[in-house]
């Protein structure tokens, strides 16, 4: 089969967590001998970022860790629609991509049906910002892969899709594996963009506060940290480590001993059941994991089991002394959270949903999924 895959890059992932998962997703697709094609725009913002911040090395280091994927880096205004879908059989868009490109593929559908169409859909636009998302003409596609339950009802409910399918982020567990280190460099690591104020005060009662009350040798890696962040780092104690390429982090989360999850505001208010890709990531690595808050309304993990959920700051700074100090609990967490992404949350579970619902929209009858 013939996969053609429409995002900003795959190239970088500054500030583009969407590069996480379809990076694994179409190494997946290669490793089972379907032919991938991946285009993204020659000036995507995250690359000119990336170079601009960290020099051209950044995207050769990201050539080398992903051999097999060989983006198409393309000129809207002279991109052939005819040969980049030449033989296609399964076409995603990701939401990523400007509102006139999405339509010019789904008229190109219109024209030629002899491929299935998907939208994409792995961020909280459709309802922070549903005016920007209502530009998006989906008339000619087959319906929306979309990160959550509750974004399928919206895209539905609002009219802008027919037919809608849950297709929950996940880890690429080639890269995402725990990595024992020789030596530790720390208790507590947290890897996130701070990013546009929508975890602000999160940030400070679930990180920092708690890594300053209990003096923990901490670490904090990722972009967009606004000039007034770095002291309130230091104040507390927290390390600051810049940006971090995405498949570098199971080497650090091996050396530290301890990780939290602090979703954006946007999923918890409004996205109940979306916890985004880095519970996935963090538990494929086998590191304890300490969440704020959030709904898992869809059961996609066993809270207080795979990973401990603090629902206040103090209850936040209790499970982390509790696991810093018990090595055998924080073991036991661990193990339990890896063994529950390995069994339902790889991206090699999320191909075999892709193919699935290609089989549905073929009228072929579908298989099972590996449990």
């Amino acid at each position: 089969m013939r996969v053609v895959i429409f995002c900003h890059s795959l190239r970088s992932d500054w500030n583009h967590g969407n590069a996480h998962f379809l990076r694994g997703v179409a190494t997946e697709l290669l490793a089972r001998g379907h032919q991938v094609a991946v285009y993204e725009p020659r000036t995507a913002w995250s690359v000119r970022n990336l170079v601009a911040r960290e020099g051209r090395a950044a995207l050769d280091a990201f050539a080398a860790a992903y051999p097999t994927l060989d983006p198409c880096p393309y000129d809207v205004a002279t991109l052939d629609l005819d040969r980049a879908l030449d033989a296609a059989d399964l076409v995603l868009v990701h939401e990523w991509n400007s509102p006139e490109l999405v339509k010019r593929i789904g008229q190109h559908r219109a024209r030629r049906r002899s491929y299935r169409l998907l939208f994409h859909d792995t961020h909280h636009r459709a309802v922070s910002d549903p005016s920007a998302m209502a530009r998006f003409d989906l008339t000619h596609y087959d319906g929306v892969l979309a990160f959550g339950q509750v974004l399928c009802d919206v895209y539905v409910r609002r009219g802008w899709t027919r037919r809608a399918w849950t297709w929950h982020e996940a880890a690429d567990t080639r890269v995402f594996r725990p990595w024992p280190a020789d030596q530790a460099d720390g208790d507590l690591v947290w890897i996130g963009n701070w990013g546009d104020e929508e975890r602000t005060a999160e940030l400070h009662k679930f990180l920092l506060r708690p890594a300053r009350d209990l003096g923990l040798r901490a670490r904090a890696y990722g972009v967009r940290y606004p000039p007034e962040a770095l002291p309130l780092l230091r104040r507390a104690g927290v390390e600051y480590g810049g940006w971090l390429p995405n498949f570098e982090v199971p080497r650090i989360f091996g050396r530290f001993r301890v990780t939290v999850h602090v979703p954006r505001a946007p999923y918890v208010q409004a996205l109940p059941g979306i916890p985004t890709i880095r519970p996935f990531e963090a538990l494929a690595c086998g590191i304890p994991l300490v969440s704020a808050p959030w709904r898992d309304t869809e059961g996609l993990f066993r809270v207080g089991t795979d990973f401990l959920m603090a629902r206040t700051p103090i209850e936040m700074t209790r499970h982390l002394r509790a696991l810093l100090r018990d090595p055998d609990m924080a073991r036991e967490l661990a193990a339990n959270g890896l063994r529950t992404v390995l069994a339902r949350h790889t991206c090699a579970h999320r191909v075999d949903e892709l193919l699935d619902i290609h089989a549905e929209l073929a009228g072929v009858r579908v298989r099972a999924s590996i449990a």
